[in-house]
């Protein structure tokens, strides 16, 4: 697609949703990220981070966390992928690339020359009265291919006036992490945090509360979840529809021409303020 000054321009803008307690800023040339999240007018989320990595909350298509080695069989042969978490892949090709307006509230992005089928990816967002949705799917051109997709939010440990996060989270099975750090396969009972681990067969929404009376709850149509809470300033919350390292665990869906693979997103203010 031949792309003109116009279309260029477009890129770059950004988006802003509003209504009721909830603002949101979704970046086209910052990977298609939502950059900003306010809840009543306060920032709940990292926005400064260092890297493409460590802010915001961004997509991760067509895998989600590391590909051992950034290497998987296809069904022609090895694929190697980029290595940009040395040895290993991270989060995707989309991440840290420009996307494109496909209307008003949605955008898009081509899955690049890294990854070896063609393909896209398409976000559509929206916001209520107490709540921000995302809604992604993955589109194959020709040939099928398997696929992770999952969203990497960053939201900050301590908001203004000292208000301190504690996050609740309940599930029944955690997938043990060889030296690597990388999960290998087997899953094992939780075991107490912090975590850099992803798990399954969640037994309640996820919810951050804060000492100042903020809180969000999450929601998804993805089956595991990532949590990220060693660093002392934020606290990472990850939707996934496969574990990492998937293609290797045998463990993503797979895309097909004509038939999409689509989840979701939902971060809903559920605030206690006085």
């Amino acid at each position: 697609m031949q792309q003109g000054p116009a279309s260029t321009r477009m890129r770059v803008r950004k988006m802003k949703l509003s209504r009721g307690s909830i603002e949101a800023v979704i970046d086209p040339a910052a990977g298609g990220r939502l950059a900003s999240l306010r809840l009543d007018g306060e920032e709940v989320l990292v926005v400064n981070g260092e890297g493409a990595t460590e802010w915001g909350c961004y997509p991760m298509v067509p895998w989600a966390g590391r590909v051992r080695n950034g290497q998987f069989m296809g069904a022609g042969g090895r694929v190697q992928l980029p290595i940009n978490c040395p040895p290993h892949a991270l989060h995707g090709t989309v991440f840290d690339a420009p996307w494109e307006f496909t209307g008003p509230r949605s955008l898009r992005s081509d899955l690049g020359r890294h990854w070896p089928w063609a393909g896209e990816v398409r976000s559509s967002f929206g916001v209520t009265e107490d709540s921000f949705e995302w809604r992604m799917e993955v589109r194959a051109d020709c040939e099928a291919f398997p696929v992770v997709l999952g969203w990497h939010p960053w939201f900050r440990r301590s908001l203004s006036g000292g208000g301190r996060v504690t996050l609740d989270f309940e599930a029944t099975e955690m997938y043990r992490r060889d030296r690597d750090g990388i999960p290998a396969g087997d899953r094992i009972r939780p075991t107490p945090g912090p975590w850099d681990d992803c798990f399954a067969g969640l037994t309640a929404p996820p919810r951050l509360t804060w000492s100042c009376g903020r809180a969000l709850q999450l929601e998804s149509s993805c089956s595991h979840w990532v949590v990220y809470d060693q660093p002392s300033h934020a606290v990472c919350v990850e939707p996934q529809s496969g574990p990492p390292d998937a293609f290797n665990l045998g463990e993503a869906q797979w895309v097909e021409p004509g038939v999409p693979v689509v989840h979701t997103l939902r971060i809903q203010n559920v605030s206690s303020l006085p």
